[in-house]
């Protein structure tokens, strides 16, 4: 309790204490190295130093068992310390499929939670003890970074992509969720929490909030941006059938020059700000780029519902869903003549 209070934060989440075994490992290495090698310089120093009528030293022959002991214990503990390492990351990066999905747009100065049942938070995040919270992360304006020290989780937030963080709280308390990276004049006040509760005590939570899934606000923008005159999943489609196009793990979509990619948050984000950039095999590229008519909040609402079609799921198309004119790209401010 002691260590824990001067050294580090509680452990909160499964993924903090072995990070914090991990730490303690490194340092113990490095301590034992850097303090043998400290003792030897010494030692060496005062027993190999130069003395009246001893001006050359004598002629020393290396020793193979030597030779080999500090080439291969090195090369072992450096092997297990990257494979530790290398598992840490691989559990905190690929998030269980049950995982409970937040999105979070981050924007100076504040932290924009919403979960898929349409609930919406700021600075605050009530998630449920026991149960693996996957968010999907991306910022409105400067780059941000996610940080809460119980749970030892760190991820940038970073404008124009989606990243993941996934963590599971192990205790119900409210931990501390900060900024670590300088983003503007009020970067002091990026501070939130995040509010872990016991899972009936949560469940109750979400009931009481919500006007509509994000799914289902999704498909009033799909649907207001007559994005279904094109993607129809009908005799008239103009455009990919956007039904399972995303699944758990991803499928690869084929592109006109033969290439393949993932259909995952980013390509289905890309694929709406910049249709071009990807274009699907056997369609040509007159979707309009919606860059600038949706915003960060909007955007998500729309994956949700994209990410939510299954089988004959796609609105139908109406008489008047024309498709869009093409739009031009958002100019920024006129300058100023001098």
């Amino acid at each position: 309790m002691f260590a824990e209070v001067l050294l580090y934060p509680d452990t909160a989440s499964t993924y903090a204490q072995e990070v914090d075994r991990h730490l303690w490992f490194l340092l113990g290495v490095t301590g034992f190295f850097g303090g043998l090698i400290a003792v030897l310089i010494l030692t060496f120093s005062a027993k190999y130093r130069r003395r009246p009528g001893n001006e050359r030293p004598a002629a020393v022959h290396s020793a193979m068992w030597l030779e080999l002991a500090w080439t291969v214990i090195p090369l072992i503990l450096a092997l297990v310390i990257f494979a530790w390492g290398a598992r840490l990351y691989f559990t905190w990066a690929r998030p269980p499929d049950d995982s409970m999905e937040v999105f979070v747009v981050a924007r100076q100065w504040m932290w924009k939670f919403q979960h898929s049942g349409g609930q919406r938070e700021i600075n605050q995040l009530h998630v449920p003890a026991g149960k693996p919270v996957k968010l999907t992360m991306i910022s409105a304006d400067d780059i941000h970074s996610f940080f809460v020290p119980e749970f030892r989780n760190h991820m940038d937030v970073i404008p124009g992509r989606y990243l993941t963080v996934c963590f599971q709280a192990t205790k119900p308390g409210t931990y501390h969720l900060y900024c670590s990276q300088y983003c503007g004049t009020y970067h002091p006040r990026m501070v939130g929490e995040i509010i872990v509760m016991k899972p009936e005590a949560f469940r109750i939570w979400l009931n009481k909030g919500g006007d509509g899934s994000m799914a289902t606000e999704g498909r009033k923008l799909f649907q207001k941006l007559q994005c279904v005159s094109c993607h129809s999943a009908d005799a008239k489609a103009r455009a990919p059938v956007l039904e399972n196009i995303f699944q758990i793990p991803p499928t690869r979509v084929t592109l006109q020059d033969g290439s393949t990619v993932l259909a995952d948050d980013n390509y289905l984000r890309e694929s709406i700000l910049r249709p071009d950039a990807k274009v699907v095999a056997g369609f040509q590229p007159i979707m309009p780029s919606y860059e600038g008519l949706v915003d960060e909040e909007e955007m998500l609402q729309l994956l949700a519902f994209i990410k939510s079609l299954g089988p004959g799921q796609t609105p139908p198309r109406t008489e008047e869903a024309e498709p869009p004119a093409v739009r031009p790209a958002p100019k920024g401010p006129k300058e100023k003549q001098p």
